[in-house]
């Protein structure tokens, strides 16, 4: 793991590049062409609404090299709030370097140091066998839910 890679909370002059970092993962991990305008404005929506989430970016030499951002899920079974990780990134020469541990490690470390968080989830397409070879290294698993959707 890189010493010089720092995990802090995304700004908004951050938008752009987390914008595209979300162009590239839709066709790596999908195969889609997302719209680049309704992107840039849904990375946007979330600077300028904090209860729609919360960007994070992993950084080094002053340079974005991974995103993910953090949305919230109210869970009445537990009176508190489930920390959703989607729109992970990392740029390519920098994957298996450990820089999504770090950023997990450091949404694991905010769920794990206050009590209105109820635990971490996330989502990944059942066929992104790297990605889910990824969040089981980390300590997740898919056992317990499966995911439905209408979209």
């Amino acid at each position: 793991m890189n010493s010089d890679i720092i995990i802090r909370d995304a700004r908004i002059e951050d938008s752009k590049v987390i914008a595209d970092f979300q162009l590239a993962m839709a066709l790596e991990t999908e195969n889609l062409i997302l719209n680049k305008k309704i992107l840039e404005k849904g990375v946007e929506a979330v600077f300028l609404d904090s209860t729609k989430g919360k960007y994070y970016v992993a950084e080094q030499n002053n340079t974005v090299i991974g995103s993910l951002l953090t949305t919230y899920e109210w869970s009445d079974w537990r009176n508190s709030t489930v920390l959703w990780i989607q729109s992970v990134y990392v740029k390519p020469e920098f994957r298996k370097l450990g820089v999504f541990k770090m950023l997990y490690n450091h949404i694991n470390s905010i769920w794990k140091s206050d009590d209105k968080y109820a635990g971490i989830r996330l989502y990944v397409d059942k066929t992104n066998k790297k990605a889910i070879n990824v969040y089981n290294k980390v300590g997740m698993n898919g056992e317990h839910y499966q995911l439905f959707e209408n979209m």
